[in-house]
């Protein structure tokens, strides 16, 4: 999921730590729970300071000598990304042999923030409450680190012919250092404007012109992110084999033969 400031109204409440790959579901703001009532009930909801406690654990959350948070390698949420990630590469191996087989142009689309890189020490360091400008501060760091095994997924990726894409919810002003970023934790394949697509909401691309025109951005998140991957396959010629985001708003719309949700217990983008 990547966090454009308009779509990030959800945060914190009701959200249970989960992940798709196990089968379990992420919930958003609402959303009821093992021995929990929903928040738009008359009951009470799910007692905010346990369910910190929970995301904690399941993160493994430590702060390191240079006091920023992280997420352990031991953990269950590092368990369920290695899960995913071993499911994907044989999936991309055996389906990208078989497009190119067929002279097919197989790609994969990969969204950005906590898909690609962990934003836990701004959720932790904010108490999981969203600030443009602090969120906007944190990205031009160019310092998070890797989401788990994804950098290695993507030049897994491209080793087996298959072109990488990025379709993200930064805007055209952060591509910099998105950039930078991602070279700093290896994920340094085509980082270039023509397969990194961000929001342009000053001069959108003419295929989003249904819900996006020069200075009125009226598109949601799957709208902007669906079109995209429209575009990728009816304009430039690919075939999406598999789709890469932590929100379900990242893989809604179609536009991708398959798709995987990372975990992400922290915020919820509709």
């Amino acid at each position: 999921m990547d966090k454009p400031p308009h779509t990030k109204p959800l945060r914190i409440a009701a959200v249970t730590a989960a992940c798709a790959v196990a089968g379990a579901a992420l919930y958003g703001a609402g959303a009821a729970t093992a021995g929990q009532s929903t928040a738009n009930s008359t009951h009470e909801p799910y007692n905010i300071g346990q369910l910190v406690k929970d995301i904690d654990t399941y993160y493994g959350t430590t702060l390191d000598a240079n006091g920023v948070y992280q997420a352990s390698k031991d953990s269950p949420y590092a368990e369920d990304l290695a899960e995913m990630d071993k499911a994907a590469r044989r999936y991309i191996a055996k389906t990208a042999r078989m497009a190119l087989h067929k002279g097919e142009k197989p790609a994969v689309v990969f969204d950005i923030d906590d898909t690609l890189l962990l934003s836990l020490d701004y959720e932790k360091k904010t108490n999981y409450t969203y600030n443009a400008t602090t969120w906007a501060e944190y990205v031009n760091r160019a310092d998070r680190p890797a989401v788990f095994g994804s950098p290695e997924l993507v030049r897994y990726a491209e080793s087996k012919g298959v072109e990488v894409f990025y379709n993200s919810g930064l805007s055209e002003s952060q591509r910099s250092a998105a950039v930078e970023n991602l070279k700093k934790v290896g994920a340094d394949v085509n980082l270039d404007a023509d397969h990194m697509f961000l929001k342009d909401k000053a001069n959108p691309p003419a295929y989003l012109s249904a819900c996006a025109t020069p200075g009125a951005w009226n598109c949601t998140t799957v709208q902007y992110k669906s079109g995209t991957r429209q575009h990728i396959e009816d304009d430039l010629g690919y075939e999406i084999i598999a789709n890469f985001g932590d929100q379900y708003s990242d893989l809604e719309g179609g536009h991708a033969d398959r798709t995987y949700k990372l975990p992400n217990p922290t915020y919820f983008v509709s």
